[in-house]
Formats: structure tokens, sequence, C-alpha cells
């Protein structure tokens, strides 16, 4: 079965065309910015144009943006193909590839948030195990919670950073490296935003 990843909710824009967990066709760069621009050609260069059976795409925590963009595009290409669609954690990716290194104990994972804050979970140490939920937190609280230790993902410097102690790791989540959490439960292709949106629609029926 071929598998098509794609994966926008951090700096980097990963997508991978996998054949029974095999990467036949894969892109992974950080490019910060862009990714609505970039991500429908980076998939139609994939082998096939990227043509799978089903679809798995990140839905956050992360980028708020990033991770839209990554599920509307899933989403339009699971009813152009009609084919099956189904969502993973960027937190979950992470810490599974963080584990193939990771020497025992409690594995920190953090993603770089907004305003100062960081999205960051524990996981035991196979990487597959959550040891508490996906939080968003500012930085100068998380280095006050948490002890010294190697934290991993894009949002380890930063921690690392504001603590004075601990290891980062820096780790984006990568498409390929998806047959990883193949095992985990699947989510709905819905954001996780990991905290409330920046933005608020207007109350209705104010008083004026």
């Amino acid at each position: 079965m071929r598998l098509l990843v794609i994966d926008t909710a951090t700096q980097a824009l990963s997508v991978a065309l996998l054949d029974d967990g095999v990467a036949v066709g894969r892109f992974h760069e950080i490019v910060g910015r862009g990714h609505a621009e970039a991500l429908l050609p980076v998939i139609a260069a994939l082998p096939d144009g990227g043509r799978a059976d089903a679809i798995a795409v990140d839905v956050g925590p992360g980028s708020f943006t990033g991770v839209r963009i990554g599920i509307a595009a899933a989403k339009a290409l699971s009813l152009a193909w009609r084919i099956p669609i189904h969502g993973y954690s960027a937190l979950a990716l992470t810490a599974a590839k963080a584990a193939q290194t990771h020497e025992g104990g409690l594995l920190t994972v953090t993603l770089t948030g907004g305003h100062g804050e960081l999205f960051w979970q524990c996981f035991a140490a196979d990487g597959l195990t959550p040891l508490t939920q996906p939080a968003s937190t500012p930085i100068t609280a998380l280095a006050e919670q948490t002890g010294d230790s190697i934290f991993y993902g894009p949002g380890a410097d930063a921690l690392v950073t504001a603590k004075g102690i601990g290891t980062a790791v820096t780790l984006y989540p990568d498409a390929a490296d998806y047959p990883l959490i193949a095992q985990l439960p699947p989510l709905p292709p819905t954001p996780v935003y990991g905290r409330e949106a920046d933005a608020r629609p207007m109350a209705q029926g104010t008083a004026s």
C-alpha cells in the first residue's frame, strides 16, 4: 500500500511517499515560511505525482498556519483521489525519532509555539508512550518546571538557553519517519492547536 505523508506543522516542509513503509520519494527541508506555495509542487514532484492509497497528515500542535495548510492540502487530495485520510501528532513523531538515540528515562519533546511559548509533551523512553498531555507553556515557566535533561525538537534550543542547563537536540518532524508511529491510533484530520487561537470572533449581539 502506498501512503502519502504530509508534514507542515513546523518550520520544516516534509513530504514522503511510502510504499509498504519504505520511502520511494521524499522531500524534507527547513523552509521557515512559504509552505503554502511550495507544498503542492513538492507533492507533484514525487513518483506518480504523489498518488497514494491513503494520506497521513500532521495535525499539530505547531504553527497555526502550517497545520491548516497541511490539512487543507491533504483533504483536497483525499477528495480528488477518493482515498482515506488520517492525522498524527507532531510531538509523537518527534518523540519516536528521538527514542532511537535516547539513552533511557524521561523523553521530553518541545516544539516552537507562539507568544514566547513552547508546545511540549513527555514520553517514556520508547518514544511511543505519552506520560503527559500536550501543553503550551511560556518558555521561562517551562524552564522552571523541568530539570537538567536532554530535550528534543525545534524548541529544545530555546528551552535550554532559558534554563542555562541541559542538552538540546534539534529534531524536526520528518514525514519519512512515519513508519515509527504507524502502530499508534490514528487521529482525526482536524487541527490540534495545543492552545486557544490567537484570533477570536467578535461577540454577537453586543449592546450598543
